[in-house]
């Protein structure tokens, strides 16, 4: 699963960006709950990331058809989670507040696009096995 290789590295080179941007360029400008948040956000893309790499370490292991479906969500869930995350932690400083109602709910979503591609992952286990 090239696919998954290529997006989990990605992933993870894109959480390594964002933590270092987070902890130099951001500590200034957020309060600690903000910067908080957006630590959040990146901890979860680092995970997720890792996942994506055990996603392609199963090819061949796993059916195809659940791991590429769980692939989709995991990414899903890093763009609404994490992507979520880092914009509410950004609204005083970019003046975007008036978008907290819009992006409030992505982050449960997000949170439940994770879920379910674990769980996908894991009702592919059980039935290989």
């Amino acid at each position: 699963m090239r696919r998954s290789l290529t997006l989990g590295a990605a992933v993870l080179a894109t959480a390594v960006a964002l933590g270092a941007f987070g902890a130099h360029a951001l500590r200034g400008l957020l309060a600690p709950e903000a910067l908080a948040q957006w630590r959040t956000g990146v901890e979860y893309q680092f995970y997720h990331g890792l996942g994506m790499l055990l996603l392609a370490a199963l090819h061949g292991r796993l059916p195809e058809r659940p791991l590429r479906l769980a692939l989709a969500l995991l990414l899903a869930g890093v763009l609404a989670f994490s992507g979520s995350l880092y914009l509410l932690a950004t609204r005083v400083p970019l003046g975007t507040q008036g978008l907290t109602p819009l992006l409030g709910p992505l982050t449960p979503l997000g949170g439940l696009c994770f879920i379910a591609g674990w769980g996908l992952v894991l009702l592919a286990a059980r039935r290989a096995h």
